[in-house]
């Protein structure tokens, strides 16, 4: 039996390698566009068509144009990264043919092979991220294990997409493998054409990532195939272990050279990587060693050493006790369950938020020093800034600076002050708490969930620049982590996402809930909590899709916005993407990476919203916070916060740091 299995499994990887080098590949897909062109724009088309194989560069990559204003085409080719560039070409020329044939007098259209894409338009099509038009392919078969195989195929995606995204102007490609348990093993690919940007093409990856539950879900393979990146996953090898190299220089022959002299100085050159190679191994191997047994206490100690070192996050207690008036209730700003913040200035002028932590805590110095060295370095303009701690006794105080015009909640819920917020300020605030999120979610060096975004913990500055605050719910992701479970349910209700209030299920979709919740406000000066709307009593959110399904979005929108200079279509295109955020389904809710492009890029097609989550109730107040405690040994207060919180000015917390 088992010859048998051996012969099976050689056979599987000899006719795999086969289609690796010699099957003919498959057209898996195309588009077509508009077909109405000149004769003019035909000849162009034919004219920059049939020169495109001969022209694409040895990474598998050409764009060109021919023909000037409405007559003048584009096109763009990419072939997979693992293919020579004789492979390349015949692909290139093979998905001319075919597109000539199936779009006749097309102005654009997009043909995908397994080997390649070729793509023309009227358009300008170079550098700019494309979505649509979008094609999925899946393998029939189901995965054994599909919890164990999507979190690893979730790990191997993330990893290859930053490594395809790093890859320069020439090629961004990735390919790689991941183990599964029962000896599984996941091999994907990841592509952008190279004209984009590192982040733009980090973008399109995470949104071909984002369409893997729609059409491979329990599937062992799958592909999704968009005008500016690839993605596809196997459980088998289907592609070259290397990229395709650059040509190789002809050997030196008689009338070139000495063949005797090329040939040693190719030996010592390869003798020379294989030593360098080996040494390489050798230290990697000693240094991993040593590394894995380095005890625990020796990181704590460096960690303490590390902020002891920074005297700068060091402050006084005297100096902040005075800074406050002795924490004189006429300086207090707000309290809540964790602590109470105080305005103060220090002696060289400077205006500060103090945050005195709840003297309950049963937090550690090291623990307490780790956690402030970790929010002191994120660094954004859109998060409130920690300057430093002070931690004497009992006494654990955090130092923010001051953001003086308090917070949101102040302005888009006050009959009078929601006056000073025009459109324009409005849009900036809400582009501003979505590139501190995806900064949170995405950019720093750990994936944070904040877990109680909401009005109340929006401050605003001099310039109306908005500032997330208050991290006292946050939770610290690995970046290879995408969801965690709790059974401690903490935020406020009518901005918890309803997977996260029902059963403790939290990501960083929970906070696109919240931010989706945020721009409904910011755009209609209505809370979240119920209403009353003619004869019936509604929240925010089915009264808004109610206004979506019946063609009345306007009624949404708060009147003061109506009678200024904002854009009637640029408010309505808001709360599309809010409704977006608020869908049900958590695999629907678009990342922060794609809202920020939904937000400043207007010639993106937004898709359309699904009906929002309700699962808030009249007895309930959804703006009232809620911190359920079910598990013992929590380091926080098991106390709700005070209704306070929701309007503090100057809200500030330490981040909830669990360790994973």
């Amino acid at each position: 039996m088992g010859y048998w299995r051996l012969f099976f499994l050689l056979s599987h990887v000899i006719v795999n390698f086969v289609g690796l080098t010699n099957a003919q590949p498959n057209f898996l897909g195309y588009r077509c566009g508009v077909n109405v062109t000149t004769s003019k724009y035909e000849a162009n088309k034919n004219t920059l068509l049939s020169s495109l194989s001969t022209n694409v560069d040895r990474y598998g990559f050409y764009n060109s144009s021919v023909g000037e204003n409405t007559d003048k085409i584009n096109a763009v080719v990419l072939c997979r990264g693992d293919l020579e560039l004789d492979v390349c070409r015949s692909c290139v020329n093979d998905s001319n043919s075919m597109l000539v044939q199936l779009c006749p007098n097309c102005k654009e259209a997009i043909g995908w092979y397994d080997n390649c894409m070729l793509r023309f338009s009227s358009r300008d099509i170079y550098r700019t991220v494309q979505y649509e038009p979008k094609v999925f392919y899946w393998n029939p078969l189901e995965a054994p294990d599909v919890v164990q195989f999507n979190r690893s195929l979730r790990i191997l995606v993330d990893r290859l997409r930053n490594k395809a995204a790093s890859g320069g102007p020439l090629r961004k490609y990735a390919a790689g493998n991941i183990s599964v348990s029962n000896n599984q093993t996941i091999y994907a690919l990841s592509q952008c054409t190279p004209d984009l940007s590192e982040q733009q093409c980090i973008n399109c990856l995470d949104l071909a990532a984002g369409d893997i539950p729609k059409c491979c879900y329990r599937k062992r393979g799958g592909r999704i195939l968009v005008p500016s990146c690839v993605l596809r996953f196997e459980n088998y090898p289907f592609f070259n272990e290397t990229p395709a190299s650059a040509p190789q220089s002809p050997p030196l022959g008689k009338d070139h050279g000495t063949t005797g002299l090329g040939t040693t100085h190719t030996v010592i050159i390869i003798i020379s990587v294989i030593v360098i190679s080996v040494i390489l191994i050798v230290c990697l191997c000693i240094f991993q060693k040593k590394r894995m047994h380095r005890e625990p206490k020796e990181e704590t100690e460096k960690a303490v050493d590390e902020i002891s070192s920074i005297e700068t996050l060091q402050y006084d207690f005297e100096t902040i006790k005075s800074s406050t008036d002795n924490f004189s209730n006429n300086n207090k700003l707000g309290e809540g369950g964790f602590g109470t913040v105080y305005k103060g200035k220090l002696p060289n002028e400077k205006e500060i938020a103090v945050k005195r932590l709840s003297s309950d805590s049963e937090q550690g110095e090291v623990e307490f020093k780790n956690e402030v060295l970790l929010l002191a370095k994120l660094q954004h303009r859109n998060l409130v800034r920690l300057l430093g701690f002070c931690l004497e006794g009992t006494e654990r105080l955090l130092i923010y600076e001051f953001v003086p015009n308090a917070s949101l909640d102040h302005f888009i819920f006050d009959p009078l002050k929601r006056a000073y917020l025009d459109w324009d300020h409005r849009f900036t605030i809400i582009g501003g708490i979505a590139k501190g999120l995806l900064y949170l979610h995405e950019d720093s060096r750990l994936r944070i969930i904040h877990r109680d975004l909401k009005a109340s913990n929006i401050l605003l500055d001099n310039e109306m620049n908005p500032k997330i605050s208050d991290f006292g719910m946050a939770r610290l992701f690995a970046l290879d982590e995408t969801q965690g479970n709790t059974s401690r349910i903490a935020g406020t209700y009518g901005y918890m996402a309803p997977e996260y209030a029902m059963h403790g299920q939290f990501s960083v979709k929970s906070d696109v809930f919240s931010f989706g919740v945020l721009v409904l406000e910011i755009v209609s000066g209505e809370k979240n909590n119920c209403f009353r709307h003619g004869e019936n009593i509604e929240d925010l959110l089915s009264n808004a899709w109610k206004n979506w399904q019946d063609g009345t979005t306007t009624n949404l929108i708060d009147p003061e916005l109506k009678v200024g200079s904002g854009s009637m279509q640029d408010i309505i295109r808001c709360i599309h993407i809010g409704l977006l955020c608020v869908q049900e389904n958590v695999t629907e809710r678009p990342p922060m990476a794609s809202v920020g492009l939904m937000l400043s890029n207007y010639s993106l097609t937004l898709p359309a919203p699904s009906e929002p989550a309700f699962f808030l109730h009249s007895s309930i107040d959804p703006e009232m916070p809620v911190l359920q405690k079910f598990d013992l040994g929590t380091t926080q207060s098991s106390q709700p916060k005070s209704k306070s919180e929701n309007v503090s000015v100057n809200e500030v917390s330490i981040t909830d740091v669990y360790p994973r």
